[in-house]
């Protein structure tokens, strides 16, 4: 892994600015965790359930989409996942390049920031039946990707014995 580079949250901020920080710091620690791998080592499974570093990084782009892109502002985007296929987007493709995979994550991160720019904290969700805010989905997706970082901590570290916070 190179020097740490990731961005570090202000100290005082608004509450979306603040959470916002804070996702930011936590989407560049998962980048920051793959760094300097191959792609057979992004890809390999490192624990009974299948997991890879690269199916989290996978996850983690599905997720950002659901959450910012189609049940906070309501678009219509393909989710991989479904009732008969829960698990979809830990799967990887033979297709799925680690490049791609790590495109696709930062080009849903640009699009979840863009959606984030100019909303509020209260601002509902355009397609939550069950009325989530704007600071609901920050918080839980500081959350989600925080646990997954723990989960890629432990993952790098079979790899290669690196590690870092």
């Amino acid at each position: 892994m190179s020097d740490d580079t990731r961005p570090d949250p202000p100290l005082a901020a608004a509450p979306v600015e603040m959470l916002s920080a804070f996702l930011d710091f936590h989407r560049a620690t998962l980048l920051w965790k793959i760094e300097g791998l191959t792609d057979e080592q992004l890809r390999r499974p490192m624990v009974p359930s299948g997991t890879s570093l690269l199916a989290l990084v996978k996850h983690s782009a599905y997720v950002e989409r659901f959450w910012f892109r189609r049940v906070f502002a309501g678009e219509d985007v393909e989710i991989p996942w479904s009732k008969d296929d829960p698990d979809a987007d830990w799967r990887l493709e033979p297709a799925d390049t680690s490049g791609a995979i790590i495109v696709l994550y930062g080009d849903e991160i640009a699009r979840s920031r863009a959606i984030v720019a100019g909303a509020a904290w209260d601002d509902l969700a355009k397609a939550s039946p069950q009325g989530h805010t704007l600071g609901w989905i920050l918080t839980h997706m500081v959350e989600e990707v925080a646990r997954h970082n723990g989960h890629a901590d432990i993952l790098r570290e079979q790899i290669d014995g690196k590690t870092g916070e």
